[in-house]
């Protein structure tokens, strides 16, 4: 347990135990269920989960919820506090001990329950953590909680506690995780212009401020020695299509890329994910078609495209 020094805890050497657990039921009616030490359903989160099904939340969304919320009970379990008594300085030692704390290093779930099992080293010929990808650019996972991470799980404990404080549950007087000092009595983009954008408000007083990411990108000499490496026209037919119609920059943002996406006609037909509700607490797919340029329709007729004992131009068998 921390000890207190001065105005707060000692959260230096505060390490987060694996106590308790997020459990896959495989029930559609209870797709997670949380679990504390003694194995026993953590009642407030199941009803919280369950109002999230009955608005349409997928259960993909329940388990990245499940995992935040999981980290705040460890939190709770390790200060011997109730999750209805809970105060704001409890939420602000656990966002700072997210801010500044090392991630906790975990024995790999094949060795769990082995004794003397220990957590793996990390080779010494792998980047170090953190190390942007000297390709896409793309950092390695660094050794403390990014800034997304702690944005998401403030977020998600937030608007927990705001759903019991409606349902009256508990003990509850208060959110420990408050809105910014500046949104007290007001909430984001108050008497909003329509003909002016949005302001970047901040919501929650703990909620830090995550950077706009770079998109990622391929150099044009790498994507030229992909589409040279594939060995058939109808491979770099497709790639042609997504590089076209801009399919692989959609998917890479919000539109995540699933198999059958690519349809037969004149277009291809890609799952879109809207965002229905702030901070992405639900979500719902539409599908839409990306019209292609004409050049993608047409056979690739440059050297590279022709495959092994191919003539330029001609267009290979089917395989």
């Amino acid at each position: 347990m921390p000890e207190t020094r001065g105005p707060g805890r000692d959260l230096s050497t505060f390490e987060l135990p694996e106590i308790g657990k997020l459990y896959e039921t495989g029930d559609p009616w209870e797709p997670y269920r949380l679990l504390d030490p003694g194995g026993g359903p953590v009642q407030p989160v199941a009803l919280y989960f369950k109002d999230l099904l009955a608005s349409h939340t997928p259960a993909t969304t329940l388990r990245s919820y499940g995992n935040d919320l999981l980290r705040w009970w460890r939190f709770l379990w390790v200060l011997g506090i109730e999750w209805d008594r809970a105060t704001r300085t409890d939420a602000r030692d656990f966002m700072l001990w997210m801010q500044l704390a090392d991630k906790p290093v975990r024995v790999h779930w094949r060795h769990r329950g082995i004794p003397d099992a220990k957590p793996p080293v990390r080779p010494t010929d792998k980047p170090a953590p953190g190390t942007p990808n000297p390709v896409t650019g793309k950092t390695t996972v660094g050794k403390k909680y990014a800034k997304s991470t702690q944005a998401h799980c403030e977020t998600v404990l937030r608007t927990f506690y705001d759903f019991h404080l409606d349902a009256n549950s508990g003990s509850l007087l208060l959110n420990p995780f408050p809105l910014d000092r500046s949104r007290r009595k007001s909430r984001a983009n108050a008497h909003h212009n329509p003909m002016d954008e949005f302001k970047n408000e901040r919501k929650g007083r703990y909620r830090p401020t995550v950077p706009e990411r770079i998109p990622r990108r391929i150099p044009d000499d790498k994507y030229t020695e992909v589409f040279a490496g594939l060995r058939s026209h109808r491979d770099r037919a497709l790639l042609a299509f997504w590089v076209s119609t801009g399919a692989l920059r959609r998917a890479n943002s919000s539109m995540p890329s699933t198999r059958g996406m690519a349809g037969v006609g004149t277009g291809m037909r890609i799952r879109q994910f809207r965002t229905v509700a702030q901070d992405s607490a639900q979500c719902s797919t539409a599908s839409s078609r990306a019209p292609a340029v004409p050049p993608a329709r047409r056979p690739p007729r440059s050297p590279h495209a022709a495959g092994p004992g191919c003539a330029v131009g001609s267009v290979p068998s089917a395989r």
